[in-house]
């Protein structure tokens, strides 16, 4: 009690229990260090992303044709297939992310994942390159076929051999995106300075890269899909990934490797178990009596208190029966250190700022869907060259590499003279709002072209698609201030522990933000779709509104602004103490 008094904070309890107790909780990670390849690691690491995502999009980007055309399933079926599909390589993350903090590390996971990755890829070409298929075509239009139940058959088997692969590409890409990215920011130091710009350039160029695949295979493999081979456009996606894989591990000597010391979650448990069991004790005022090891025992980082969620603080009170508990007695189930308890806290504070992701995320999903449908009815030419209106897409993509050269080039250097910054650049969560903000900005841009699409429509005209264009340039904007500052954010306020975990929750949004989006479109429909009269999102759009629901999402969009907004006035960073 002595120490108490004099305002001493750690240790409190004998050395030899602390340690005890901090070997078993804390399980920070060691670095096992590779030899450093300086700039390298980096830079295959962003290729490998350029190779992977060409692969992905090469399979994803036409594959509802390819499901229709080539293995005769319905619209209804073959679109439901594909979103449950997408969905899932979305939802995979987060099992990818578990095993990655939890057993393997980064570097193993990436490396399981690519070789299901690349067993699915291969099973997606050998079900194009399957002769049946086309046989069991012919027979379905009605051509000459003498063993029609055998093609059916054989078609039946090419099915089942693409979606295997397809669930396996889905798995394995989720283990990818959990672990790529992490691992990519474990390469630079954090002590040096000219590596912390080079982890922040580093998150911007990740994206692009994410970017790159799209436009690959938006232009080339989905022609050479339609026009010469799906097995061959197939291939070539393939081949893709397998020279990722090969490059990857060509590269291990590079890489700087982070190791596992077991699940994260035991650590969030421990603290609102010994919160619980203390939930009568009363908080010291002075936060230094609260519980933390020492830096002799332990030279981890430690994180800063804060005064939020007080009542997780009773984790961390020191009682007299912690004080007389033999060591071999102790564990931390009953008391844990302020770093534990922080990290809960940051876990919680995230959470609010999450959810208004999984909003934003759905207003980006009308790309793919109410965007494409808008294009659709009008007239789809540009300069007399025929659009269609999916592929402004690629627009889209191109517009997110303008911004972020945008945002480099002129943004940041004009606001320098206005930050109060070091380095002059908007905080990660200034760079968030303005991205919701932007988002906001893009529907209502959509609503007034559909306003004049209607009006023109009305008097027997067709406006030109050429007037999406704002909307997608608006778009790719909210895209590159949300999820690059959101990437970045989560990565760095991430316990040590759960990186990868936290970064897959930021990729969560995209596939909560399309299942957010499907239930909008449900609701739209049950109250503007009564009385024999035709819903907002009608078969004709002509007859419908979709402008109201645009205004409606730009609607929802202001207001997750505001709510954002209010969220992180006062929100308190990760603060590293030692």
């Amino acid at each position: 009690m002595d120490a108490m008094e004099r305002g001493e904070r750690a240790p409190l309890l004998p050395e030899s229990q602390a340690k005890k107790i901090q070997e078993e909780s804390l399980q920070v990670p060691l670095l096992k260090h590779k030899k450093r390849g300086g700039s390298k690691a980096p830079a295959v690491i962003l290729g490998f992303e350029c190779l992977e995502s060409t692969a992905f999009n090469g399979i994803s980007t036409n594959l509802v044709v390819y499901l229709e055309t080539v293995l005769h399933g319905g619209n209804l079926a073959s679109a439901s297939n594909v979103t449950t599909w997408f969905g899932t390589s979305y939802l995979t993350p987060i099992f990818g992310a578990v095993i990655a903090d939890t057993f393997w590390g980064n570097y193993n996971t990436i490396l399981v994942s690519l070789a299901l990755y690349l067993l699915g890829m291969m099973l997606i070409t050998f079900s194009a390159f399957l002769p049946t298929t086309t046989t069991a075509a012919l027979c379905a239009v009605g051509a000459s076929c003498a063993a029609t139940a055998t093609a059916g058959t054989w078609a039946v088997s090419s099915r089942t051999v693409a979606f295997v692969g397809l669930y396996l590409v889905a798995i394995g890409a989720g283990g990818v995106r959990s672990s790529l990215l992490p691992f990519g920011a474990e390469q630079f130091d954090d002590d040096n300075a000219a590596d912390r710009d080079g982890k922040a350039s580093f998150f911007s160029w990740f994206y692009l890269c994410v970017s790159f695949g799209p436009i690959i295979s938006g232009v080339f493999l989905v022609w050479i899909q339609q026009n010469v081979s799906w097995g061959l456009g197939f291939g070539i996606a393939t081949a893709c990934i397998a020279v990722a894989f090969a490059a990857f591990v060509l590269a291990t000597p590079l890489y700087k490797r982070r190791m596992p010391t077991g699940t994260p979650l035991k650590s969030l448990c421990q603290v609102l178990a010994a919160a619980c069991r203390k939930i009568s004790v009363r908080v010291p005022a002075d936060a230094g009596f609260l519980y933390e090891v020492s830096d002799k025992i332990d030279s981890q980082p430690k994180i800063a208190h804060t005064s939020e969620f007080k009542f997780l603080d009773k984790a961390a009170i020191v009682t007299e029966s912690d004080m007389e508990e033999r060591p071999e007695a102790a564990t931390s189930w009953k008391l844990c250190t302020v770093t534990q308890v922080e990290e809960l806290k940051i876990l919680l504070r995230l959470l609010p700022v999450w959810v208004t992701s999984v909003i934003v995320s759905s207003a980006y999903a009308q790309m793919n869907t109410t965007f494409v449908q808008q294009g659709s009815a009008m007239d789809m030419t540009i300069l007399s060259v025929s659009v269609p209106a999916a592929s402004l897409g690629s627009f889209e993509v191109v517009c997110v590499m303008t911004w972020v050269l945008l945002y480099n080039k002129v943004i940041v250097p004009a606001l320098r003279s206005f930050s109060s910054r070091p380095d002059g650049e908007p905080s990660h969560l200034q760079r968030m709002g303005a991205g919701r903000l932007l988002m906001a900005l893009t529907m209502a841009a959509a609503a007034l072209v559909e306003m004049k699409r209607l009006d023109g429509a009305a008097r027997g005209e067709e406006i030109g698609i050429a007037w999406q264009l704002p909307q997608y340039f608006l778009l790719a904007g909210g895209e590159v201030f949300c999820y690059i500052a959101q990437l970045e954010f989560f990565f760095g306020e991430a316990p040590d522990t759960m990186k990868s975990m936290c970064t897959s929750l930021a990729l969560l949004t995209v596939a909560l933000g399309s299942y957010m989006s499907s239930f909008i479109y449900a609701v739209v429909e049950v109250f503007t779709a009564t009385k024999g009269r035709p819903g907002w999102i009608s078969d004709d759009l002509n007859q419908g509104h979709l402008d109201y629901f645009f205004w409606a999402m730009a609607a929802m969009c202001t207001l997750n602004f505001v709510v954002y907004s209010a969220v992180v006035k006062n929100y308190k960073l990760k603060m590293v103490i030692s």
